[in-house]
């Protein structure tokens, strides 16, 4: 399956008797089977209602946040967990605020919940961002547990670090969606680095040479 170098998309145009010989469609109709039936479920259909209903309603016109929020009334969803990084308290304090301002009930957890020094986690001092100083470990699991515990309708993600994320997803109980992906470098807009690619190209077919080394 290589859909992201497809030309054809067929299953976008439903021109069906243009898809390429290697198109997932061709071959695949258990899977495809599986998934419908997943649709079945109440829950899960309930969401994939209020998804495009949402991207009807708002395309082009509302901001991720707006999208989210939107999504949310039409599932259904009251209670929102936000799990943020501590290098975003101040845009997640903003965020809780407009939740809760547009009727929606917040619980909030910290990326650094727990205060666990980086060194419970094996790693040495040299490895920490500040060597020498305290540094608590991000701790996804925790945050995803704390909001479980919460019971949470769904849980927006604010910055988490890549493989936190990962994480946090993983022990989530509820659904997840993301509001902000980081990136320090690109001010939180990881396609930048697509999106300019006459200068990252280069930055990035070197990462292949440097992971090959470790």
């Amino acid at each position: 399956m290589r859909c992201a170098t497809c030309g054809v998309f067929a299953c976008r145009t439903g021109k069906l008797d243009k898809q390429p010989q290697d198109c997932p469609m061709t071959g695949e109709a258990a899977v495809y089977r599986e998934g419908w039936e997943a649709y079945q479920d109440p829950e899960v259909g309930n969401m994939a209602r209020a998804s495009a209903r949402t991207e009807a309603a708002g395309y082009g016109r509302w901001t991720r946040i707006e999208e989210i929020m939107e999504f949310s009334r039409r599932a259904g969803f009251r209670r929102l967990g936000l799990a943020f990084c501590v290098g975003l308290r101040q845009e997640a304090r903003q965020i809780q605020g407009v939740f809760e301002g547009n009727g929606f009930e917040v619980v909030s957890v910290v990326c650094k919940t727990g205060a666990v020094p980086k060194e419970e986690l094996g790693l040495a001092d040299s490895e920490k961002v500040r060597p020498g100083d305290f540094e608590a470990m991000c701790n996804p699991v925790t945050q995803a547990k704390l909001l479980n515990k919460a019971k949470t309708d769904l849980n927006v993600l604010v910055g988490l670090c890549v493989g936190h994320d990962t994480l946090f997803i993983k022990f989530s109980e509820s659904p997840v969606t993301v509001l902000a992906a980081k990136d320090r470098v690109l001010a939180h807009n990881p396609l930048g680095a697509i999106y300019a690619g006459h200068y990252f190209n280069k930055k990035l077919a070197a990462h292949h040479l440097e992971g090959s080394e470790k």
